[in-house]
């Protein structure tokens, strides 16, 4: 049922940004693997950082990926639409090429693009947990 916006409420509402810019919009971990690839940047690895987004998880779905930020808790949804004016000004016309994307750990202070990398550098247990990861990726 409807209901009238109330006081505590306004600003989930009311609150609008424009002309908010789009650098990628990106395909499913099913339909690409190696989504966060760039021309520049060739490693192999998915949006997801290391240890997922803080208080969001792992990214499996399509994505957008903006400059900026965006208002709310993680999960909120957020609708977009079209600008009504033709964008015209030269930052808003002009063309965007990512050269990297950051997947390090988000926690504390990620070193590390890769499970990969970080088996590399450290060697012992950690190769040994990356190479299982491996298999079971293989059987899936």
């Amino acid at each position: 049922s409807f209901q009238v916006p109330r006081s505590g409420q306004r600003g989930y509402h009311h609150r609008t940004e424009i002309n908010k810019k789009i650098y990628r919009i990106g395909k499913s971990l099913k339909e690409d693997a190696n989504n966060a690839c760039t021309e520049n940047d060739l490693t192999e690895k998915a949006i997801t950082p290391m240890g997922g987004f803080s208080h969001y998880g792992t990214v499996n779905e399509d994505f957008v990926m903006l400059k900026g930020t965006v208002a709310g808790p993680r999960k909120r949804i957020i609708t977009m639409r079209k600008s009504l004016l033709p964008q015209v000004s030269r930052r808003a016309v002009e063309k965007i090429s990512l050269k990297f994307i950051d997947t390090s750990s988000k926690f504390g202070h990620g070193r590390f693009q890769t499970s990969e990398e970080k088996a590399k550098f450290f060697g012992g247990a950690v190769q040994k947990k990356a190479k299982t990861e491996e298999k079971a990726e293989a059987e899936a």
